[in-house]
């Protein structure tokens, strides 16, 4: 890589070649931030999403056991329960029980009632991880990110100082230090009682 020529080819992982390019040559002002470029990522996208089973899983889950769902909690018109691929242990999700796509779709008590499982989520996992904060949202459609696009559902992930490091990106592994059932008991545990 020069200043003439900013691009170099590298291998990835799985032998295939790609340019990596330096944005020393580029115009603009730096910002300070140092950043990782992961172009074998491509692939994930261009590739679109497998086909999966006609059946939601969010319609699914409150038919099986707490346990085999992954269910915190069951509210009258939504529920919590965890990840089943999470971000971070205790990643939690609230979920409408009726099928809904979009946020504005969703009806008033809804919406309360997702607000209200939201903020005893918070409560809950402060109480039992010691989370030093919070990463709450909802993503609307799959061009947003959402892996289950037809069925809304609002994300609760719990954060620490400590939680970021670079296991997901060089070794596209997330380290995980709790099993799921074992989260799942600890939080339905200490879940208040209305």
């Amino acid at each position: 890589m020069t200043a003439d020529d900013p691009t170099e080819q590298r291998r990835d992982y799985d032998g295939s070649v790609y340019d990596v390019e330096s944005s020393a040559a580029f115009a603009g002002v730096p910002d300070g931030f140092a950043r990782l470029w992961t172009p074998h990522r491509i692939a994930y996208i261009q590739q679109g999403r497998p086909a999966t089973s006609d059946e939601c899983v969010f319609c699914a889950a409150p038919s099986l056991p707490d346990e085999q769902s992954l269910i915190v909690h069951r509210g009258s018109l939504a529920y919590v329960l965890l990840n089943l691929f999470p971000y971070n242990s205790g990643h939690l999700l609230v979920v409408p029980y009726r099928h809904v796509a979009l946020y504005e779709d969703a009806e008033p008590g809804e919406t309360a009632e997702i607000a209200e499982l939201t903020q005893t989520a918070v409560r809950t996992l402060r109480q039992t991880s010691r989370a030093d904060g919070f990463n709450i949202g909802m993503n609307q459609g799959e061009i947003a990110g959402a892996g289950i696009a037809g069925h809304l559902h609002q994300h609760v992930v719990p954060r620490w100082a400590t939680d970021a490091n670079f296991f997901p990106i060089i070794a596209q592994t997330k380290a995980l230090p709790r099993l799921l059932g074992e989260v799942r008991e600890e939080l339905a545990s200490a879940w208040p009682i209305n």
